[in-house]
């Protein structure tokens, strides 16, 4: 079913203005300022205790667990990311230090597999009682995905045997057969992870029970249900949580689902591990039903900057068109998990459109959840804000105007870590016969196709300039190099060697693809349309009505009180607005900064105390500054905002 398989992250390098510091961030400050977080060393910072929880767990201790029942999965993405970063940069004090974090998930490892520190110390004897609500398969899965990275960096075999034993103790416990549990975790994350570790052992058992769970999830009994009221006959003294089942995505089988409801993270995390069964079964209608759940979050659930999870109340999606900008969610680890899912379609489609997403999360709605200096995170991404209202509508209670040093819910922190050190198998694809460029970002790999070897090397200042150029070096080979061309831009020139080629005779699902016997030193070059664009919303949704945005290239721009002054609620811009940029490479670490003069400002009376009056308002005439939406809450703090009113033919 795949037409292709991303370059691993070991095989692409970065090598790029834009994202090279990124990654190098991540590498020598946030790796380390993170280990610390999950050691309660960050002054001023929540609590986190994962670190601890695992030390008394090891020593056999009963109580004193700390955190959430998924505290052990921070441990788990951290100790992902460094298994990315070594797959790029060896660093053996890096390295050693992640061998002790195994030692001590070792330590903590229960005879029978199991690990779970807060069942280990706190309900000895109680595992597996409530998947729904306990996540303890989450934590599993999190750890699987880590045991893969890490062992694909060093070729160490101890954290991957240590998990493969805890997968095959969850395969024993879980299934169809008799004496087996026939449930599913209440947050998925288990089903993609026991792929991967499938693909890397060939273990064909963990490839069948990841399956099962995927298929199980929302058949009648509801095992939740079961499993509440077996807890309830055996006189357990609980409070029973009523959550509706769509919150679990356990409302109906997956292939009865046409809308993604619920928790976003736990839907787009489930969605990837369907994706995945679909594709490794070669199962067409289980796609069918994974890409009507992607078109209804693209088409009529997805915000502008590429966010999901509209409602603050379970962190869930809503209904069709529901995008407020001020209560948005849009948890940073529900961008990640979209990206993921996006990741596994587009391997199997070969459609630019999930590209085009991708692209659209990634310089926007997933960008925004870390601070420029690494040390500082977002968990909800509004596309507006009021500092007067934050902390003080309940209505409104996750909102905030300063990203956060840590979290004593640190899911986020340690997952944007572990996407922007492995964003290098985000950008290639390959099959016997075909490259695939998916993102435009400085970088190199080494292939080999018909004939031979060669290497590709791609330049650009992406995201700010559209120019991309692709060099051939390394020999000959003979294959068709697939150019994504971005749906934003409404023109784009291609050159081989020097020469124009005509896209529109060579595209296929987006991607314009050259076929030929490529040789050292053949140049293909692209020129983006990088013009100013105002980007404006479906008519149903309520929220924008009369309003635009501002984009340049896969950029989305916001307005912040920095630039503009405060009461961004009274700027209006014209609907013919004429832009003028430049980037500032000493401003929020280098940006490309638009400025229009065709905006409009309210002019009140100030001593008024009139609450209402019949009177109009003037207006004058204004400037406004825009800068990328993923950029803002970087200075002082103030107003934001990615919507502007927009005023029609307000250039007269």
């Amino acid at each position: 079913m795949r037409k292709m398989n991303p370059v691993a992250v070991s095989k692409a390098t970065i090598i790029d203005r834009f994202w090279s510091p990124r990654q190098d961030l991540v590498r020598d400050v946030v790796v380390p300022y993170q280990w610390e977080a999950l050691n309660d060393l960050i002054e001023g910072a929540e609590k986190s205790g994962t670190i601890a929880n695992f030390r008394a767990a090891a020593e056999g201790r009963i109580g004193g667990h700390h955190g959430f029942v998924f505290q052990d999965s921070d441990l788990a993405k951290w100790l992902e990311t460094v298994g990315f970063v070594l797959q790029q940069h060896r660093d053996e004090e890096l390295e050693k230090l992640a061998d002790a974090a195994i030692e001590l998930i070792g330590s903590a490892q229960m005879d029978n597999g199991y690990i779970g520190t807060y069942y280990q110390l706190q309900k000895p004897g109680e595992q597996w009682e409530n998947v729904r609500d306990d996540h303890e398969m989450y934590n599993a899965g999190h750890f699987m995905e880590a045991a893969v990275a890490y062992y694909e960096a060093t070729g160490n075999r101890k954290i991957l045997d240590i998990m493969c034993k805890f997968a095959d103790h969850i395969v024993a416990t879980f299934g169809a057969r008799a004496g087996q549990l026939p449930g599913y975790c209440g947050h998925p994350e288990i089903e993609l992870a026991l792929v991967k570790l499938y693909k890397l052992t060939g273990n064909q058992s963990y490839l069948e029970t990841s399956r099962f769970f995927v298929e199980e999830r929302g058949r009648e009994p509801k095992y939740f249900d079961v499993e509440l009221q077996k807890r309830l006959d055996d006189g357990r003294k609980e409070r029973v949580d009523r959550r509706p089942m769509d919150y679990f995505q356990s409302h109906a089988p997956i292939r009865e689902q046409r809308t993604a409801d619920g928790h976003a993270v736990r839907a787009v995390y489930l969605f990837a591990g369907a994706t995945d069964i679909a594709d490794e079964y070669n199962d067409d209608s289980l796609l069918e039903a994974v890409k009507s759940l992607w078109d209804n979050v693209v088409q009529r659930r997805m915000y502008v900057t590429g966010g999901i999870g509209s409602s603050d109340y379970f962190e869930a999606f809503s209904f069709d068109y529901d995008l407020p900008n001020d209560r948005a969610y849009a948890e940073t680890c529900a961008a990640i998990g979209f990206l993921n899912w996006g990741q596994r379609l587009l391997q199997i489609e070969g459609d630019s459109r999930y590209a085009d997403v991708i692209e659209r999360v990634l310089y926007n709605g997933l960008l925004s959840g870390i601070s420029l200096d690494g040390r500082s995170y977002f968990y909800v991404n509004p596309l507006e804000v009021w500092p007067v209202v934050s902390g003080r509508r309940d209505d409104i209670p996750s909102a905030r105007t300063r990203r956060q040093p840590w979290f004593g819910c640190a899911c986020c922190p340690p997952n944007i870590a572990r996407f922007i050190a492995s964003l290098s198998s985000y950008i290639y694809s390959v099959n016997e016969n075909e490259l695939y460029v998916h993102q435009y970002i400085g970088s190199r790999t080494e292939q080999t196709f018909k004939g031979g070897k060669i290497t590709v090397h791609q330049q650009t200042e992406y995201p700010w300039s559209g120019n991309v150029v692709l060099e051939i070096s390394g020999g000959s080979a003979e294959f068709s190099l697939a150019l994504r061309l971005p749906s934003w831009s409404k023109r784009t020139v291609l050159r081989l060697n020097g020469v124009e080629i005509e896209a529109s005779g060579i595209t296929e699902k987006g991607y314009a693809k050259i076929q030929r016997i490529w040789s050292e030193g053949d140049i293909i070059e692209m020129e983006l349309d990088m013009s100013v664009a105002l980007v404006r919303s479906h008519p149903e949704l309520r929220e924008t009505s009369g309003k635009t945005a501002v984009q340049r290239g896969p950029v989305l721009y916001c307005l912040e009180e920095a630039d503009n002054g405060a009461n961004l609620r009274d700027l209006q811009l014209s609907s013919d607005a004429a832009f003028e940029g430049q980037f500032i490479p000493d401003l929020l670490e280098g940006i490309y900064v638009i400025e229009s003069k065709d905006a409009w400002r309210t002019a009140y009376d100030a001593a008024s105390t009139e609450l209402y009056t019949t009177k109009r308002y003037n207006k004058k005439q204004a400037k406004a500054v825009f800068v990328p939406y993923y950029a803002w809450a970087n200075r002082e703090e103030g107003e934001m905002t990615v919507w502007i009113r927009e005023r029609e033919h307000g250039r007269e």
